[in-house]
């Protein structure tokens, strides 16, 4: 399959394009070959004729976290609500599909087709296909490369074959450049997004707090969302809801043996902060000089926006991120970061105080400021990222649009998570946003600002989807819910769902109805979703006699041989199944 690409070596302009492989690695370099220095634009590295059907399937990765793509080669669909071109406004060229850095062809009667960008250092990577061809690009964003100078660009990974195969050997490719940022386990915990917004109070900290502690529940973060700041980017600037700071209550959380967490969204600030009127100089600039407006190239925020964007080659600029995170750190106590609208940092408009950094190398430089400034042993969360200039930046990633208390945001969020299951473990810890087990009458605020009214009407049946979604992830469980509000069935389900299962689901790409987790040669996890509207049979095939227990319901299903089924199994309900063999 690879020798279907063909390199494109000599560039228009005198740059030639080398590639060394290596197995399924392709490394890049770029040599200026004039006497003169030139700009590196939209580059395509490799092109193939499209050898498959238009109705072939396909799953591709978004430049954002919200932005993932699916459908067919003639029929390019968004998975998610967010689009990486007509929200955040990136560049695509008129007449083809376009994804960012990974690419999966799944061609009838044949093996998958993976073509992915193992590399991340200074560019993003494009895959851009239609019925006719197949090209692998990259954004050079028109950075300088001086006469007769060779420069790295990004590898680039192509293999058919088996789809567990083919996706470990990616992963383990993309590792040697960009090593897991370890942590020694999957957090737990609860946060206050989902339940109170911004509008959470130093009350509603304590509340909570005090419940989970009473209840005896394994949540070891208390984590502070959006709502305790004055304004975005002021981080030490309260609301008078947090009259006596958060320093007091970060303190409070570790005397009652718990440990505080912060959301805190370190690149933007807006325009009535101290930070951005005291020091406009710290932020991207526009053509003009003046500080960037996120309104006038991308989507402009979703809450008190227009955002500005943080600087991070300005030397000020990066010291001011530095000394928040390590105020936090070593002052609050602080040791779990939920990082918030750090994509911003990595959208290619603006200019920077030093326009020799592309985008990716600005957010590279701001993301290690924050892990040095945090210490080592702080877990780092990303959210509302970019995808693989994240990619050893952040020990776990949110891979999910945000959770809410309404059905279709509950199947949404599954149809998100399990096409990137593969990452957890080999990129980072998986966050599928918090588990919610109750319903609630409140209003949350979406990424695209609006609000989202949630009037009490989820049935038992859809919270169990929930439930089991979050488990199928393998990732981390925050709940989201007022635990001092929880009735006891919803605590001891809550309770059943710690620790972290650890393992993420293996689902066929598009058929979610069963997923497997293998724990060990005689113990695997089972799960089973009803994404439709209309009960259906469901038959899960087991490996020989084998005892099963209902994790959510919390019953002993019986022993089984060779198969378990589920006559008219409901709509919108789920189960994760514990299958022993005898």
């Amino acid at each position: 399959m690879n020798n279907l690409f063909k390199l494109n070596s000599f560039l228009d302009n005198g740059m030639r394009l080398d590639a060394t492989q290596d197995g399924c690695l392709y490394r890049i370099t770029l040599t200026n070959c004039t006497d003169y220095e030139q700009e590196i634009g939209d580059i395509t590295l490799f092109t193939a004729d499209m050898i498959f059907s238009p109705d072939t399937r396909f799953y591709g990765e978004g430049f954002n976290m919200l932005s993932q793509y699916g459908g067919t080669i003639k029929d390019f669909k968004l998975i998610g609500s967010f689009s990486d071109y007509s929200h955040y406004k990136l560049y695509k060229p008129e007449g083809c599909n376009q994804v960012y850095n990974m690419l999966i062809l799944y061609p009838e009667g044949q093996k998958p087709l993976l073509i992915g960008f193992a590399s991340c250092f200074r560019f993003n990577g494009w895959i851009r296909f239609n019925e006719e061809y197949i090209k692998i690009a990259l954004n050079g964003e028109n950075k300088k490369v001086k006469a007769g100078k060779t420069v790295r660009l990004e590898d680039v990974y192509i293999e058919q074959g088996d789809i567990d195969v083919i996706i470990d050997n990616f992963a383990s490719a993309i590792g040697k450049n960009h090593p897991k940022r370890e942590f020694e386990k999957i957090p737990t915990g609860w946060c206050s997004w989902l339940v109170y917004g911004p509008n959470i109070t130093a009350k509603n900290i304590y509340d909570n707090l005090d419940a989970i502690k009473e209840n005896g529940l394994d949540l070891e973060y208390i984590q502070i969302d959006d709502g305790y700041q004055a304004h975005w980017g002021d981080w030490f600037e309260f609301t008078d809801k947090f009259e006596n700071g958060v320093k007091s209550i970060c303190l409070d959380i570790k005397e009652k043996c718990f440990e505080p967490a912060i959301w805190v969204a370190p690149f933007v600030a807006e325009k009535g902060s101290k930070v951005f009127k005291n020091h406009p100089d710290w932020f991207v600039k526009d053509d003009s000089g003046a500080p960037l407006s996120s309104g006038d190239v991308s989507f402009g925020g979703w809450r008190c926006a227009p955002w500005y964007i943080l600087d991070t080659t300005h030397p000020e600029a990066l010291n001011y991120i530095k000394t928040v995170f390590h105020t936090m750190r070593y002052e609050w106590q602080i040791k779990y970061f939920k990082l918030d609208a750090i994509v911003w940092e990595t959208l290619p408009f603006g200019h920077h105080y030093d326009d020799t950094k592309t985008s990716v190398e600005a957010f590279r430089l701001g993301m290690d400021a924050i892990y040095e400034a945090s210490g080592k042993d702080s877990f780092i969360l990303g959210g509302n990222s970019p995808m693989w200039p994240s990619i050893g930046e952040v020990h776990g990633m949110r891979v999910t649009n945000d959770n809410c208390r309404v059905w279709n945001q509950f199947k949404q969020l599954a149809k998100e998570c399990f096409p990137r299951n593969w990452q957890h473990n080999r990129l980072w810890i998986n966050d599928p946003d918090t588990v919610l087990l109750q319903n609630e009458k409140i209003k949350v605020v979406g990424p695209d600002g609006k609000e989202i009214y949630t009037l009490g009407s989820i049935s038992k049946e859809e919270f169990a989807f929930n439930a089991a979604y979050t488990v199928a992830s393998g990732g981390m469980v925050l709940s989201g819910d007022d635990v001092s509000n929880l009735t006891k069935e919803n605590i001891e389900l809550l309770r059943r769902l710690l620790p972290p299962s650890k393992i993420a689901a293996s689902f066929e790409y598009e058929n979610y109805t069963v997923g497997r987790a293998r724990v060990d040669e005689n113990k695997e996890y089972v799960y089973i979703f009803n994404f439709e509207d209309e009960s259906k049979d469901i038959c899960v095939p087991l490996d020989g006699k084998t005892e099963v227990y209902d994790l959510i319901d919390n019953v002993e299903l019986g022993t089984y041989d060779g198969e378990i089924i589920f006559p008219s199994f409901k709509a919108h309900n789920a189960k994760v199944l514990t299958c022993t063999k005898k």
